[in-house]
Formats: C-alpha cells, sequence, structure tokens
C-alpha cells in the first residue's frame, strides 16, 4: 500500500543530501510561516505546521533519518508523531534551538530580553546640538551646553529605598525579574518566559520608596556641561561624550550624550574638506596691470601680488591657510579666484576713455558706424 504522507524532504523543501544546518533553517523558516500564532483559525496553516514537525523530528535524527531513507515511512515508527513534536503535547528535544527560539523570532525575543530587566541595565543616551562659527570648526573652541537628564538620587544612591531601609526580593520571581508563564495557542501548549508583574520586572520590591525620587532610583536635574570642539569639525558631524546621558538602572552605566555640531556659513568663505574657498573682486584695470592684492583668510589678512594680464576666473592657491586636519597635524590651502568687476554705470569722461581705450585695441569701430556692420564688411572683403 503506498505511502499517505508527503514526503519529509519535500515537507521541508531541501534535497536528500541537506546537512544538519539546511535542516534546521528550513524548518525553521516555515515553522515561522505556518504557526498557529500567525494564521489563527487557519486550519490548513494548522495542518502543515504538524507536518513540518513530524518530518523534522525524524530527519534531525540520524538514526530514524538512516532508517527513513532506507524504507520509507514504513522505517519508522508509526506513532512517532502523536507524543512528541508531531503532537500538541511537549515538544521534546531539538538540540541545540528549540521552541523557544521559534517563538521569540515571532515576539520579538519576549522570553529573552525582558529576562535582563533585573539586572544592571545601561542608561538611555541623549542627543543635542550646537552652533558654532566657521572659524571656530577650523581652530576648535570650548562650548558650554545645557541639558535635563536622569542622574542617580542622592538621597537613596541609586536603591529606590529609602536611607536605613533595603528592598525585598521578589518571591514571585526569586529576583530574576522573569516568571515563567504557561499558554495555549492553536492547540498547542507551551512555556514562555514574562516580565513578573509583581515587581514589574525588577526583580525587587521596595516597601519603603525613597522620598526624593519616588523609588525610581533617578531623578532628573538640569545641568551644565563643557564640551570641547575638536579643530577641523565639519558641519553635521557629532562628538560622543561617554558617560554623560541619563544614569543607567540597578547599577547599570550611564549613557552617553551625542552632540551634533552645525556651523554657521561664513559671508564669503566657502569650505570643501580641508581647503578654504575664495572669489575676489579685482577691478579691470588691477587685473590688466597687476596689483598687490590683500587676501582675507581665516588666519587674517595676507599680501598677493597679482600679476599683470590676468584673466578673470584664474584661481591661485595660498599653502596652508586652509583648514586645519580634523585631529591631525596637517593643514589644507587657501584657493583664491580672480572674479573681474565690470562697471555697472559710467560718467561721460570714462565712456570716452573706454571708447579710446578699445579703439586703441582694435575693439572698437570709429564713432557713428556700426559694430555688426563692419563685421559683416570685413568678412565679405576677405571673400
Amino acid at each position: 500500500m503506498p505511502d499517505q504522507k508527503r514526503d519529509y524532504y519535500e515537507v521541508l523543501g531541501v534535497g536528500k543530501t541537506a546537512s544538519d544546518d539546511e535542516l534546521k533553517k528550513a524548518y525553521r523558516k516555515l515553522a515561522k510561516q505556518y504557526h498557529p500564532d500567525m494564521n489563527p483559525g487557519d486550519k490548513e496553516a494548522e495542518a502543515k505546521f504538524k507536518e513540518i514537525n513530524e518530518a523534522y523530528e525524524v530527519l534531525s535524527d540520524k538514526d530514524k533519518r538512516a532508517k527513513y531513507d532506507q524504507f520509507g515511512h514504513a522505517g519508522v515508527d508509526p506513532n512517532f508523531g502523536a507524543g512528541g513534536f508531531g503532537g500538541y503535547g511537549d515538544f521534546g528535544d531539538l538540540g541545540d534551538f528549540g521552541f523557544g527560539d521559534i517563538l521569540g523570532d515571532i515576539l520579538g525575543g519576549f522570553g529573552g530580553r525582558s529576562a535582563q530587566r533585573s539586572g544592571p541595565q545601561r542608561g538611555e543616551s541623549l542627543r543635542t546640538s550646537i552652533t558654532i562659527s566657521f572659524e571656530e570648526a577650523a581652530f576648535g573652541c570650548e562650548k558650554e551646553i545645557t541639558l535635563n537628564r536622569m542622574e542617580s538620587c542622592d538621597n537613596c544612591h541609586g536603591t529606590g529605598c529609602a536611607p536605613g531601609t533595603t528592598a525585598e526580593v521578589c518571591p514571585d520571581c526569586h529576583g530574576s525579574g522573569t516568571v515563567r508563564v504557561q499558554q495555549r495557542m492553536g492547540g498547542m501548549a507551551f512555556t514562555s518566559s514574562a516580565p513578573c508583574t509583581r515587581c514589574r520586572g525588577t526583580g525587587k520590591i521596595i516597601h519603603q520608596p525613597c522620598k526624593t525620587c519616588g523609588g525610581a532610583g533617578n531623578v532628573r536635574k538640569h545641568r551644565k556641561l563643557s564640551v570641547s570642539i575638536p579643530q577641523g569639525i565639519n558641519d553635521k558631524q557629532a562628538i560622543s561624550l561617554r558617560g554623560q546621558g541619563n544614569a543607567g538602572t540597578n547599577n547599570g552605566p550611564n549613557g552617553d550624550l551625542i552632540v551634533e555640531v552645525r556651523v554657521k556659513p561664513h559671508p564669503y568663505f566657502q569650505r570643501e574638506g580641508t581647503s578654504v574657498l575664495y572669489e575676489c573682486p579685482v577691478s579691470f584695470y588691477q587685473a590688466a596691470l597687476g596689483t598687490e592684492l590683500e587676501i582675507p583668510t581665516i588666519d587674517g589678512k595676507v599680501k598677493y601680488t597679482l600679476p599683470a594680464g590676468t584673466q578673470p576666473g584664474t584661481t591661485f592657491r595660498l599653502r596652508g591657510k586652509g583648514i586645519p586636519e580634523l585631529r591631525g597635524r596637517g593643514r589644507g590651502d587657501q584657493y583664491v579666484t580672480v572674479q573681474v568687476q565690470v562697471p555697472t554705470s559710467l560718467n561721460s569722461q570714462q565712456r570716452e576713455a573706454l571708447q579710446a581705450f578699445a579703439e586703441a585695441m582694435g575693439e572698437a569701430p570709429a564713432s557713428g558706424s556700426s559694430p555688426v556692420k563692419d563685421f559683416f564688411e570685413k568678412k565679405r572683403k576677405k571673400k
């Protein structure tokens, strides 16, 4: 009589040469997909979940798998699914992972993480921001900031108990902060961990709470802190101050304080990495004949000799006048781009002088002629 059950390898979607790790991975994926908690009231999913468990119980056991590979379903105990993993009672031994792992994946690790609540817990990290000038970002500075944070209560030293008293170890969870809870889902019974409701997961019961903190162990305080801004820091970079965040619980370490640095835009400097960019306005006269310029830098003004005939858009470099390396010894350069200023209004004397200059350069037509007409006239003569 042919087997009425599906092939176990087919059920798990693996080949007959699948390793233990491959079997485990396939089982975990399918078990989560068809778990009754994820498919409430779905009888088909419940049946598939049972079938998946049955297949894995056989294939994860070396002896049963060998018999199954040789004789098929007839080679294994026909009642193997009734009381073990195939049924809805005890879930049996899953080796190095079990049903609690699956449940943890489904419920977000409900049991495992809650068990840590009674132990030392790190305080929450805080975030704030500070605004500094372009020059302060370049050379570093000291700034004072204010913040509100949770600190250990000075009256009870973080215990939450009134001075001279101690907390009672919770009789329900025996100080662990968690209790074992048996539940039934989809016709199955299983046991998981949950926060103790009597002590709210702390593992202790305070009968005489501290009047200052109300039993919390921490109080909110307003603080001023000095922050050292390193040279070379850029806009939107952050500084981490270890242990300057909220206080931990149950003697846990403090969190950190993350300070985001915002740099004000400069009226005429721009920054690219460690380079400072500056556009220097000069007149046509200065660009043509050359001149000595005073160039502003983040260190102050420096003199630079502009050579005669400098063209608009020419860029020259001032070495070592850029941004210092962040926590380093080097320094960038400043790049100065020449911008020739064209006058927007001229008086009659200036116009005549400019006209004369243009004629001397051969760039302007004689008085009364059209520059467009003369252009085409020259073209015709060349032909």
